[in-house]
């Protein structure tokens, strides 16, 4: 069905110009509605890509790459970042594609529209002013035609007159001016007559021309103007789905990534992987034993000395390891202390020289030593050694051990494989590296213009030289890891053929704790943390009233001063159980230094700790130095 505005709506010119008006506000609104889309599009972007940044882990931690729901989390998280990229490029899009170009159309459209409609009024102000005109003839020649007749009129009543009266002169006279005005007036109207004709015949041409070719091409430009501008309206529409269309494949992906990621967790796995991970490998604890306090029973003089010094009827219940209260050695044991620093290169006026106040290189104290004068001295001497183990415990393990015996069985294995694999990685690049260097020596003795071959011969040497220190340390580690498996192995074996007859085994009254912990196998020996002592029969001793001397630890009083000391050079104590003390200070001296660098002071009741013995002027005093030599004796 054809549809032409210049012929149905030629009449309609003011509401096709109000029409025209509000498409192009549609087409601004239309514009502004894709515009804030796009901002909520990148807005949204922002934001995901925010609470994926937040979420996700700040560095690779290695416990969240181990379970398979971390591992899938950060799957998660990567394919909603890439989400929010799609959403960017969507809102970009449509920015660029649709938002841009619909601006720059509204304006070309309303300049088209405005030019149209400015030719409509310039036809429409023509054919007004032709109908004036006609307007303005035709009342001209009906005033004419009304005043000839008028005219003709008043002639015929003086003829009529003069007829009458019978006088001839001037009854003649005045008939014939009547006459001659009549005339005149009839020629005038008969010249309007002529004017309104043609005015008419102008006009109707005009308007003619006005209605059947002026009107109908205007309108018709005005009707393809509206036309385009719904075609751009809908091509904008497709363009907004098509974008949005655009995406959907790879953001569809990214969800098929999210199920696929939430499929791959595996709670099996990640249960098994837990006891990987905490597994210690440790033997579980057997019965305990009956304790006979009915018999009389005789203890040595250092015991009975100890236990006389409680309250009576105090009883101490023996913990087994796993549920044993974390004592202060083992804090100590958790925070070693780092060597003394050495004294400043340039003492304050009137120190003494740095070289005098050194220590001496005076030997460590071994563990076993200090273990037997913990048990076999007195409860006030017993209180010294117990803090002479602690520093002794605390800076021997200062360093872990290279063979990772601090560690439980099932751990140390897990570390000593690690490093043999990174061990083995380090000889394969070594080996590349030397291989690379031997072809580059190969074709240099080739070819003597490219380069020298003895320049290789250094870098050679160095590779060498790498290569045997590492497989150096990758036999000592195996070593040490076959020694882990052979014992992980052997507690495997006692655990399935003899563990059930070792926990059903009753206990006599009476029987004595230490022999049945002497008859146990050396993997019982190892501490909750992992650690070996030196000495067996010292560390059962030390089991054994590891609980009543953290008790006694505990509740301790303050060691007696044993003289005086006074800061050489000001010391900042940043590290744990140290103490900070300015230059020229005087300080109680309570423990002598065991000749490992470092002195116990005491400021007042409440601050005590360490200093180096460098730093510090000792004044001990006189009984002082004889109580520490008896407890040293005992």
């Amino acid at each position: 069905m054809s549809c032409n505005w210049g012929t149905e709506l030629w009449d309609q010119f003011d509401n096709l110009e109000k029409y025209t008006s509000w498409g192009i506000d549609f087409l601004e609104r239309y514009t502004k509605f894709v515009k804030e889309r796009a901002e909520i599009e990148m807005s949204y972007a922002k934001q995901i890509r925010n609470l994926s940044k937040k979420y996700h882990p700040k560095r690779s931690r290695e416990d969240e790459s181990r379970y398979t729901w971390c591992l899938a989390f950060a799957a998660t998280l990567r394919q909603l970042n890439e989400v929010a990229v799609q959403k960017e490029e969507l809102a970009e899009n449509l920015n660029t594609q649709i938002v841009c170009e619909l601006t720059r159309y509204t304006q070309e459209l309303k300049t088209e529209r405005k030019t149209h409609f400015q030719d409509g009024r310039r036809a429409q102000q023509h054919i007004e002013s032709s109908w004036k005109q006609l307007e303005s003839s035709k009342r001209r020649f009906e005033r004419d035609c009304k005043e000839a007749e008028r005219a003709q009129h008043i002639s015929d009543r003086i003829d009529l007159d003069n007829k009458t009266d019978g006088e001839k002169n001037a009854s003649q006279r005045c008939s014939m001016k009547a006459r001659q005005t009549a005339q005149q007036k009839q020629q005038a109207a008969e010249e309007s007559r002529k004017d309104y004709v043609t005015s008419l015949n102008q006009f109707n041409q005009d308007q003619h021309q006005h209605y059947h070719t002026l009107v109908p091409v205007i309108y018709q430009r005005i009707q393809d103007m509206e036309e385009r501008r719904i075609e751009r309206v809908c091509e904008a529409m497709r363009s907004s789905a098509e974008a949005e269309r655009k995406i959907l494949p790879v953001v569809s992906r990214c969800l098929d990534a999210m199920m696929d990621a939430a499929e791959s967790i595996q709670p099996r796995m990640d249960t098994r992987q837990v006891v990987e991970v905490y597994k210690s490998g440790f033997d579980p604890p057997g019965n305990v034993e009956f304790e006979d306090y009915s018999a009389t029973m005789r203890r040595s003089i250092s015991e009975s000395s100890y236990l006389d010094n409680r309250t009576e009827g105090r009883r101490h219940s023996r913990k087994l390891w796993p549920f044993i209260r974390k004592n202060k050695l083992l804090t100590l044991l958790s925070s070693p202390r780092q060597p003394p620093p050495p004294p400043p290169t340039s003492p304050s006026p009137g120190g003494v020289d740095s070289t005098s106040q050194s220590p001496p290189p005076a030997s460590r104290e071994p563990i076993t030593q200090r273990l037997n004068d913990l048990m076999s001295s007195g409860s006030r001497t017993r209180k010294q050694c117990l803090r002479n183990l602690k520093r002794g415990l605390s800076l021997k393990l200062g360093s872990s051990p290279a063979d990772c015996s601090h560690l439980p069985p099932e751990q140390r294995r897990k570390k000593l494989q690690t490093r043999i694999n990174n061990i083995n990685q380090e000889i394969q690049r070594e080996r590349e590296q030397r291989n690379a260097l031997l072809k580059m020596r190969e074709v240099y003795e080739q070819s003597p213009q490219m380069g020298d071959a003895s320049s290789v011969e250094p870098r050679l040497e160095e590779v060498k030289q790498s290569l045997q220190r590492l497989e150096e340390e990758l036999r000592r580690n195996q070593t040490w890891l076959s020694e882990v498996d052979s014992r992980l192995s052997d507690h495997s074996t006692r655990r399935q053929s003899g563990g059930c007859g070792l926990n059903s085994q009753a206990t006599t009254p009476g029987s004595s704790s230490l022999k049945q912990l002497d008859n146990r196998s050396p993997a019982s020996r190892e501490s909750p943390d992992g650690s070996y002592t030196e000495d067996h029969n010292a560390e059962l001793h030390f089991k054994s009233r590891s609980s009543e001397f953290d008790e006694d630890f505990d509740d301790e009083e303050p060691l007696p001063s044993i003289g005086t000391c006074k800061s050489l050079y000001p010391f900042q104590g940043q590290n744990e159980g140290t103490l900070s003390m300015v230059e020229g200070e005087l300080l109680s001296v309570v423990e002598e230094d065991k000749g490992d660098g470092w002195t116990r002071v005491r400021r007042n009741l409440e601050e005590e700790g360490y200093v180096p013995t460098s730093y510090i002027k000792v004044f001990l005093d006189s009984s002082a130095k004889g109580f520490v030599q008896s407890s040293r004796l005992v």
